[in-house]
């Protein structure tokens, strides 16, 4: 069932409930007035034929049979009962009606006065006092014109019922489609977007609403798919790009060197060169094969507690054999009193090649200038700063910098693979952290990491 179907039914059915309780309440109000008229117009009639039957010196029986056949509209099935009574005792005596029960010539004789109606018949009794004892009069009629016209505005009731639910219905339908309409545009132009045309996007509107909200929503995830369809397409670019040169280098060099028979000297040149570019390729394997790693889950991870101090100590101490020639400055001055807060809950591995890539790069692009690390931490989080004075990273490119194999501008003559810091950041989202990077050119740059602490 399509939502406009459901929203009009809904309308309806809310709308129809409503309707049943107004019209059942008009009905019953209704009803009870009309019988509390009828009631009225008996007891007036029990009242006068009291007078006429027991008063004979003011009014005798004739003369209120002459009055009521001239004046008086005489009532469907009317029938009059004088009974007498005792009073003191609260009985009727011989009574003659055996419909009414003993229960109602009690309210009689308890408030003077009495109403019941058994299936169609209207009673209505009063006790009336006279010189010669004490009275019962029980008058009883049928209210064909009060039944006629409930019946009449029942009638009405039902159908104005069954005809508002249909006109209702259209109301909802007509409705609904305008309420959707927006949404089946929405529908319409999503399902036009494709891989060629993910520059499109939908028009918000000018109203602040929900539909204008889901808009945005679609339109950022078409910023989202429009921005992963481009890395994929730079990866894919890139990576063919960089696979290539190290096998394109590898099989010249391999076929010059089988032309014909080279001299030992000869031979060795070649197969350092081979050897050169079979590392490049070595080096670009394993790092994207990290990469991959850690796309997927922590499952698998081995998670210890680290001492991020003693975790830099150990990096600079790597580096110091490695690059003998680096100037990497740790600054130690802002850590906190408490040990605990140095601690993180990871992978020792993989945080430390987090750790490494950005220093490699700080020493890298800046020509072996000075790189200050600093590290502080709080309640929440440790963070780790590394500041070289670079090249930096030109403003306009600072977008890419997590994409693969993205390689600024103004270092393209530096070796490298482009795939550093990307690998840097998925391993710290990988651990619940964090990575933020500025740079401004020719005056280096500052990677801030962060992570959860203990």
């Amino acid at each position: 069932m399509k939502i406009r179907r459901k929203i009009s039914l809904a309308f309806v059915g809310l709308t129809a409930l409503l309707l049943v309780a107004v019209f059942f309440s008009i009905y019953y109000f209704a009803q009870r007035y009309t019988d509390s008229e009828f009631y009225l117009r008996l007891r007036q009639r029990a009242t006068i034929a009291a007078q006429a039957y027991l008063e004979e010196d003011e009014l005798n029986a004739p003369i209120y049979e002459d009055i009521r056949l001239k004046h008086l509209q005489q009532l469907p099935n009317e029938k009059e009962v004088i009974l007498s009574v005792n009073i003191n005792d609260k009985k009727v005596i011989n009574p003659s009606n055996n419909l009414l029960y003993s229960g109602f010539y009690k309210k009689v004789f308890k408030n003077s006065y009495a109403e019941i109606k058994i299936d169609d018949t209207y009673y209505t009794g009063i006790l009336y006092d006279d010189n010669e004892g004490d009275f019962i009069v029980v008058l009883s009629a049928i209210d064909l014109y009060g039944m006629a016209k409930m019946k009449n505005l029942k009638n009405i009731l039902i159908t104005t019922y069954i005809l508002s639910l249909i006109f209702l219905y259209a109301i909802g339908q007509y409705y609904a489609q305008q309420v959707l309409e927006p949404i089946v545009t929405i529908n319409k132009k999503v399902n036009s977007i494709r891989a060629k045309n993910l520059h499109h996007r939908l028009e918000p509107g000018k109203n602040k609403d929900e539909l204008a909200e889901l808009t945005h929503t679609f339109n950022a995830m078409l910023d989202r798919l429009e921005t992963s369809f481009e890395m994929q397409s730079n990866f894919v670019h890139n990576a063919s790009h960089e696979l290539k040169n190290p096998l394109t280098a590898i099989i010249g060099q391999t076929e010059v060197t089988l032309q014909k028979v080279r001299t030992a000297e000869e031979y060795i040149s070649s197969l350092e060169i081979i050897e050169t570019e079979a590392l490049k390729l070595n080096n670009l394997v394993n790092g994207l094969l990290e990469l991959v790693y850690t796309e997927h889950s922590k499952k698998g991870i081995v998670i210890e507690p680290i001492r991020i101090d003693e975790l830099l100590i150990g990096i600079k101490n790597d580096f110091d054999k490695t690059h003998p020639e680096n100037r990497i400055h740790i600054d130690f001055s802002q850590l906190p009193d408490k040990e605990d807060l140095l601690l993180v809950n990871g992978s020792l591995s993989l945080i430390r090649v987090a750790i490494i890539n950005v220093l490699d790069n700080a020493i890298k692009f800046s020509g072996n200038d000075i790189v200050h690390l600093w590290i502080k931490a709080n309640n929440s989080t440790v963070e780790i700063k590394v500041h070289d004075l670079g090249v930096g990273i030109p403003q306009d490119e600072m977008k890419n910098i997590y994409e693969l194999f993205f390689r600024g501008s103004n270092v393209r003559g530096v070796k490298g693979f482009g795939f550093g810091l990307p690998l840097s950041y998925k391993i710290i989202n990988l651990h619940g952290g964090d990575i933020n990077v500025t740079s401004e050119i020719k005056k280096g740059t500052l990677v801030k990491i962060t992570l959860p602490n203990n």
